[in-house]
């Protein structure tokens, strides 16, 4: 098993820096389903990750400091939403505006909080099983927001495939004025998916700030906001494919940081591109296939909804 021992590092790098990833692209995911697309998820990540720094900075406790994320990453997604969904304003222009207030707000916030480091998040190691060689730090000895990433994405996936509530919510991304037709709330359903969204981008944002690297820096989430909307699309709405896209992306963001500790002699500059360069080449590959797009993405997907008087 000794000859292993370099697997475990290497994967235990990848857990921690596709997490943030899954879990946003999970709450987006069921935005886009509901039918609103929100590209406001790299503001609300920043606004999460501070939110989450300075409460668990304040009080003492990752818990607190997660809860904080999650509320401010729906309060975040609340402006949106009233602002696409009640006042009808263009969801592209709102989602940009949205993540250009988080950059700032969260500079704002943040800037009494620059240099503080914190305890990162505790692992939670199974007695005896965390034990096991190679499996046991990777698969028992992890932090709650990990587990709670794969939790989350199962319950999202049995909930849009297997309960009349998710089969709603996807109905009404298919096609509101059919949904609204036969009595269903589309504006509340879209107001639940779009909060949730938010939440979960916020509690990738704590992820980053609690776990990934415990302390508060200006733009911490380099871009992840905008990998994660790229995940759904290349997942192509479907969660089990989220989780394959979410890992394959986290891989190559940490690819840089082993291939400079092996003594490969490319430019560091190029290395930190690779997820950014990968995430443009899959949305190109993926754009070659309209007809596989036009059959899996919502058929109102940033489309307004105007009830009927």
């Amino acid at each position: 098993m000794s000859g292993l021992d370099w697997l475990i590092p290497v994967v235990l790098t990848v857990i921690t820096a596709s997490t943030p990833l899954l879990l946003a692209a999970t709450g987006e995911l069921v935005t886009e389903r509901a039918g609103v697309l929100n590209l406001g998820v790299e503001g609300m990540m920043l606004v999460g990750a501070i939110a989450a720094f300075a409460v668990a900075s304040a009080t003492g406790s990752g818990l607190l400091g997660i809860l904080a994320a999650l509320l401010a990453g729906a309060a975040m997604a609340l402006v949106f939403a009233v602002l696409t969904i009640s006042m009808m304003a263009n969801q592209v222009a709102s989602g940009l505006a949205l993540t250009i207030f988080g950059v700032g707000l969260s500079a704002l916030v943040g800037a009494s909080f620059v240099g503080i480091a914190l305890d990162p998040l505790p692992q939670l190691s199974i007695p005896g099983l965390s034990a096991i060689p190679v499996l046991g730090p990777i698969l028992f000895g992890q932090d709650l927001l990990v587990y709670l990433s794969f939790a989350i994405l199962a319950a999202v996936a049995w909930f849009l495939a297997r309960t009349r509530p998710g089969l709603v919510l996807k109905a009404v991304g298919e096609s509101h004025d059919s949904a609204h037709a036969l009595g269903y709330r589309v504006i509340a359903i879209r107001y639940g998916a779009t909060l949730f969204g938010g939440a979960m981008a916020g509690l990738g944002g704590a992820y980053l700030s609690l776990s990934y690297t415990p302390m508060w820096a200006e733009n911490m989430t380099a871009g992840r906001g905008w990998i994660a909307l790229a995940l759904v699309v290349f997942a192509t709405w479907r969660p089990g494919r989220l989780l394959l896209g979410a890992y394959m992306f986290g891989a190559i963001t940490i690819l840089q940081l082993h291939a400079q500790g092996a003594g490969v002699e490319i430019p560091s500059q190029f290395m930190s591109m690779l997820p950014y360069l990968a995430t443009i080449l899959v949305l190109v590959l993926i754009s070659r296939d309209s007809t596989k797009i036009r059959l899996n993405a919502p058929a109102c997907l940033g489309k307004v909804f105007r009830p009927a008087r």
